[in-house]
């Protein structure tokens, strides 16, 4: 009896566990974001800034938080291995990419890279959240200018598929990026990092990916 009510125990007490990919340029501020969010959701803190070195490959962390686990993959951002990424797709829940909102000059390119990880058909009914980092710098642009820097990024895009006579995107792709949720965090101070694991517990929650389809 004592084993049965174990298990009962152990099986109504269990976490559903979901993965999370964190991804975005390097120098964005990933493994930042991560050792924050394990030093604010775990006993054991997780890595200061200063000992942080580029990531090459992935680095992980888990969090529990009430019936849910996420656990984090952090995934380099360097050209060269950012090809790792598709890889992750079919088994992540949630998609956060990071944006460094200081630096201007490769805004361009992390909005490239951000319209491929759209493209990806794995990702499409997955909860995505846009990260506007470095908000404690006094030289970053705030969160609607992000958003605004993007959808003024997007439209030329457009513009320029247009006048090329090319396929400017499919009516799926063009609602979720009107629908885009962007927050802004600071990896650094951690302002901001609760509320994006909050949005990131309630997305999971509401849109679990069926594994056995």
């Amino acid at each position: 009896m004592y084993h049965l009510l174990k298990g009962f125990h152990e099986y109504v007490t269990r976490k559903e566990e979901f993965s999370v990919i964190i991804i975005g340029l390097d120098g964005a501020g990933k493994t930042t974001l991560l050792e924050r969010i394990k030093t604010l959701y775990n006993d054991t803190p997780g890595l200061s800034p200063d000992k942080i070195g580029p990531t090459v490959g992935q680095n992980t962390g888990k969090i529990a938080l009430p019936s849910t686990i996420l656990q984090f993959f952090d995934l380099g951002g360097q050209r060269g291995i950012r090809n790792i990424w598709p890889k992750y797709y079919d088994d992540c829940h949630a998609v956060v990419y990071v944006i460094d909102a200081e630096d201007r000059e490769r805004l361009g390119e992390g909005w490239e890279v951000f319209d491929t990880v759209l493209s990806a058909p794995q990702i499409l009914g997955l909860p995505l959240l846009l990260l506007a980092n470095k908000q404690d710098s006094s030289n970053s642009l705030s969160v609607e200018e992000i958003r605004n820097d993007y959808e003024d990024w997007y439209q030329r895009k457009i513009e320029s598929a247009r006048r090329d006579r090319q396929d400017d995107g499919d009516a799926a792709r063009r609602e979720r990026i009107a629908s885009l949720d962007v927050m802004g965090v600071s990896a650094i101070e951690g302002t901001g990092v609760r509320s994006a694991i909050d949005w990131l517990f309630l997305r999971v929650q509401n849109s679990r990916r069926d594994h056995s389809s």
